[in-house]
């Protein structure tokens, strides 16, 4: 399996160098020359395996260079102890029809962790020279990222956040962090800002020069931080075909809150893989730029940046969705490149009505507001015992939004992409009718003891741990941070 541009400005590589790479070195992505498929009955052959089994089934159609046994010793070293539950992402059914898909139950409490337990042990196995590895969070990957290359030889990893935009239980996570090979910085600015900048870093091939190491990523702009989470979508329908909640080969919707696209282009890649899937329903929050996107077709970041109570998702540049217009438009890069030369030049772009019209045949966008999140938390407490995170709580209103536009006859997934505990204020606000912003650790207490649900494993001793990074640089200042790191 060979590994393309989107742009068209690349030669072909493999899947070790698409990984070391990280992103197109000359602007674009990585996607596969084609999509391998699974039969209907290769499909059903795989119910009833574990979560690894399953994981080295799909891995090795996509990371055809690397052998069986290092893609076997990877997946297992990945999940077999770093997950609390024995499926890795168990399926919660919410009521009739509606399942949630727990994919927090990793190291540091998110969907992220899935991706990156693997890759960092992935690439270390790829790499010919020290790699470092850059990181734009908007609070969840970072911790991830860091928790997976944490003392991984061969590696160091840097990790940027825009500064007073992400939750102070995120940034303490990223901030306490030990390992001889991490570090993080707050970056003045959005997460637009730690995006660009460190893809601007990506194309700069004489600053890269600089430096003996090798540069790369672990956002899901590199495929081997997207190519794990296609297995989730996999493992939890079939999770659900063996409940007896599926009939056979049924087609199901699949619901993803998210901002920079990389979760839900993985469940499109499960779908064009096979899986039976209906609808992909792209749940935004009041940053609706993809929301607007799905609905219009063109795509505008000219609007202010909202701070929301679902951080990982306030975003206006979602990167991943290059890959997913690369394979509507069949391939095209000339239109990918003229798109995103006009999002560069004026912060927008128009699709063709052919491409809209395949667009609207896969993906429903809906977006809810900060009032609707709260409400969608407090009623299904109220009505399930549920405690919804944020941004499992916008993806739970959009699905109600789909629902009510279309005439709904699918059993549904929805990604819960958080741990609860992780954004404690925001649930607790919606639970209590009262402001608990400053005051993350009683909300945390006040969680635990409403909802009888026990504190996450890397947020329990989070208030006594020691601050071991306190790195900030200016939105321009990415290079020289860079090069202080580097040469300490």
């Amino acid at each position: 399996m060979k590994y393309e541009s989107t742009r068209g400005n690349f030669e072909k590589v493999t899947s070790s160098e698409a990984i070391q790479l990280g992103m197109v070195p000359k602007g674009g992505l990585f996607v596969p020359e084609r999509v391998p498929e699974f039969s209907e009955k290769e499909i059903r052959e795989m119910e009833g395996e574990k979560y690894r089994e399953i994981a080295h089934r799909v891995l090795r159609k996509f990371l055809t260079n690397f052998s069986g046994e290092t893609l076997g010793k990877t997946i297992d070293s990945s999940y077999r102890e770093n997950f609390e539950a024995e499926e890795v992402v168990p399926t919660v059914k919410l009521e009739e029809g509606v399942h949630l898909i727990e994919l927090w139950h990793g190291p540091t409490a998110a969907f992220k962790d899935v991706p990156l337990q693997f890759m960092p042990r992935l690439l270390s196995r790829a790499i010919e020279r020290e790699t470092v590895v850059l990181v734009a969070t908007s609070g969840d990957t970072g911790k991830a990222a860091l928790e997976g290359f944490k003392d991984v030889k061969g590696t160091r990893i840097i990790v940027f956040y825009p500064k007073e935009s992400v939750s102070r239980m995120q940034e303490l996570q990223m901030t306490t962090t030990g390992g001889s090979n991490t570090a993080v910085v707050a970056l003045e600015g959005d997460f637009d800002d730690c995006q660009n900048g460190v893809k601007d870093v990506f194309a700069d091939w004489e600053f890269q020069s600089e430096f003996p190491q090798r540069f790369s990523s672990a956002n899901s702009i590199n495929w081997g931080r997207l190519a794990p989470q296609i297995v989730y979508w996999i493992t939890s329908y079939l999770q659900l075909s063996a409940k007896g909640e599926l009939e056979v080969e049924e087609e199901v919707d699949i619901v993803v809150p998210t901002g920079n696209f990389g979760d839900i282009l993985s469940a499109y890649y499960a779908r064009r893989m096979g899986l039976p899937v209906n609808k992909l329903v792209c749940a935004s929050n009041e940053n609706r730029v993809l929301a607007d996107f799905f609905r219009t077709g063109t795509y505008d970041a000219n609007r202010e940046l909202k701070r929301t109570s679902s951080p990982a998702m306030d975003i206006l540049i979602s990167s991943n969705l290059e890959r997913f217009l690369y394979h509507e438009t069949g391939r095209d890069p000339e239109r990918i490149s003229s798109w995103y030369e006009s999002l560069d030049k004026d912060g927008r772009f128009t699709v063709d009505g052919k491409t809209k019209e395949r667009m609207d045949r896969v993906i429903h966008g809906e977006y809810a507001t900060e009032d609707e999140t709260l409400e969608t938390i407090s009623r299904i407490y109220e009505d399930h015992g549920y405690p919804l995170d944020p941004h499992t709580a916008v993806g739970v209103k959009c699905f109600e939004k789909y629902g009510e536009r279309v005439e709904r006859g699918k059993t549904a997934l929805i990604a819960s992409t958080a741990n609860p505990h992780k954004f404690a204020p925001a649930v607790m606000k919606a639970l209590s009718d009262r402001e608990w912003e400053g005051r993350e650790f009683e909300a945390l207490d006040e969680l635990k003891e409403k909802t009888g649900w026990p504190i996450h494993r890397s947020l329990r001793n989070l208030k006594e741990a020691e601050i071991r990074h306190d790195y900030t640089c200016p939105r321009d200042g990415i290079r020289d941070i860079i090069r202080k790191i580097l040469r300490n």
